[in-house]
């Protein structure tokens, strides 16, 4: 771990209404004292893309390498990240362990190189449950999908 990196916070979350349906991300970005939230969203997507974008948003948005924890309360993102599994499925040709083809492959590869440029930790919270950050952000996301509804 590079401490000389500057720490950032990104809180991320995804919705969805229907899935497929219009969905929506937040994205609540800290460094220091100061926070920067970001949303958007689109009118045909699933959950688990708009939870991959927030988190791809997030990380597009810092303008050098940092150390960043993401907190998210998405298994999805966090699990194929932390568990490796994103790199497994890249390795086989973007198939998972039973062979079938793994989803959202366009947001992973473009969330693997932001994850190479930066020191990226992932903490799992549980979605909501009163955590303040992830209320905002899921207040950003569902803000969205309704725009896109």
């Amino acid at each position: 771990m590079n401490n000389e990196l500057p720490l950032v916070q990104i809180f991320t979350d995804g919705a969805c209404s229907g899935n497929p349906g219009p969905g929506g991300w937040g994205t609540v970005l800290r460094f220091r004292s100061t926070e920067k939230e970001l949303s958007g969203g689109e009118k045909a997507t699933t959950n688990n893309r708009m939870e991959l974008t927030a988190v791809i948003e997030g990380l597009k948005a810092l303008n050098k390498p940092c150390r960043v924890t993401v907190t998210t309360d998405s298994k999805y993102v966090c699990d194929a990240v932390t568990k490796r599994w994103v790199y497994s499925w890249r390795s086989n040709g973007w198939k998972k362990a039973d062979k079938k083809p793994a989803l959202n492959t366009d947001l992973w590869e473009m969330l693997l190189p932001l994850l190479e440029k930066h020191e990226v930790s992932f903490e799992w919270i549980k979605g909501h449950n009163g955590h303040p950050e992830n209320e905002r952000c899921d207040a950003l996301a569902v803000a969205q999908s309704q725009k896109h509804a």
